[in-house]
């Protein structure tokens, strides 16, 4: 009779969860949570869901694309409508689900090229990150890392721009140029920050020529990471240029391809004085982006990496515009 009671409980107690289980829509938005829950990202107006993230490869039931839009330029683009947008994922057309328009907290990390060669730049670093801070949301948190020879985490995760602006006041520049090393780790860092927006943002005047890590390696952390990258590249005079080593006068190229996979971008330019208006301009974009979500194709295939193209077509605009986003995400098949 004991044996008997058991076996009943068992089998009440598996059949309430199978009918819990099976209660669930077969159309509610979820993301499969592998790390502690992040906050929500979700429009009054949209289906309630929680984004979760995993570092490098996600198992995703609906893919969010962050999408900045500039006009001739430069400037942001904010008046687009989803139907504006069109969506394709390894050359397929998939309908935008998803859609609004962001502006919420972000976790950056600011990475400052301190080499010998940025000396007479640094009082408009200082400035650009002034200008940079001007656009900021309260709630944003930084940590800041500097480079030469070696990367040096200048001030941990904080929400206190105060703080941060008096260590960067407090820089000196000497020595070589370890950016590749400097952005690989700030990556890593950024997987635990605190917001799922996460954007690194650097500022350097030339190439890599101390690193241990390879241009490969970085670019395939950017790749499958969920930061964006901005650069600015400050140019120097094709003088100068001339007389420097193969891998720094490929500076500009290495920037841009790293940033590009990201969905960020690499703003050049030719006069450190304009330095601040370039930081002024990725504060912005940060602040006034598009975000579209969609369903994935079929992934019982298994886990690879999936193309995305992003369009934006307006019948009574033909002003030229120009879309960065990351052109692709790792999905795990079910």
């Amino acid at each position: 009779m004991i044996r008997r009671s058991g076996m009943h409980f068992f089998f009440l107690l598996a059949l309430l969860v199978t009918i819990a289980a099976n209660a669930q829509s077969p159309d509610d938005v979820h993301l499969t949570p592998h790390t502690k829950p992040q906050p929500a990202i979700a429009p009054t107006d949209a289906p309630s869901f929680a984004i979760r993230s995993k570092p490098l490869r996600v198992d995703v039931d609906l893919v969010l694309v962050p999408v900045t839009v500039t006009d001739a330029k430069g400037k942001s683009v904010m008046d687009l409508r989803k139907e504006d947008f069109r969506l394709f994922e390894s050359e397929k057309e998939l309908p935008v689900r998803y859609f609004f328009a962001q502006d919420t907290p972000i976790s950056v990390g600011v990475v400052v090229d301190l080499s010998s060669s940025m000396k007479s730049k640094l009082d408009r670093v200082r400035e650009a990150f002034d200008e940079f801070f001007n656009n900021a949301d309260p709630a944003d948190d930084y940590f800041v890392v500097t480079f030469s020879d070696r990367v040096k985490l200048l001030a941990d995760t904080t929400t206190n721009i105060p703080t941060i602006q008096s260590k960067l006041a407090a820089m000196q520049a000497k020595g070589n140029t370890a950016l590749a090393d400097a952005i690989y780790l700030s990556l890593l860092k950024l997987r635990t920050a605190r917001y799922e927006r996460k954007a690194l943002v650097i500022i350097s005047d030339g190439g890599d020529n101390a690193s241990r890590n390879s241009l490969r390696k970085v670019k395939n952390l950017a790749k499958e990471a969920d930061a964006q990258v901005y650069a600015i590249d400050v140019c120097d005079s094709p003088s100068v240029l001339f007389t420097k080593k193969i891998e720094e006068r490929f500076g500009r190229q290495w920037l841009t391809q790293v940033s590009e996979v990201s969905g960020g971008r690499t703003i050049a330019v030719d006069d450190g004085n304009k330095i601040p208006v370039a930081a002024a301009q990725i504060s912005l974009e940060l602040r006034n982006q598009y975000v579209l979500g969609f369903r994935p194709g079929n992934l019982e295939h298994g886990e690879k990496w999936r193309r995305i193209k992003v369009r934006v077509a307006r019948k009574e605009d033909t002003t030229p515009l120009q879309l960065y986003y990351k052109t692709g995400y790792m999905a795990a098949g079910n």
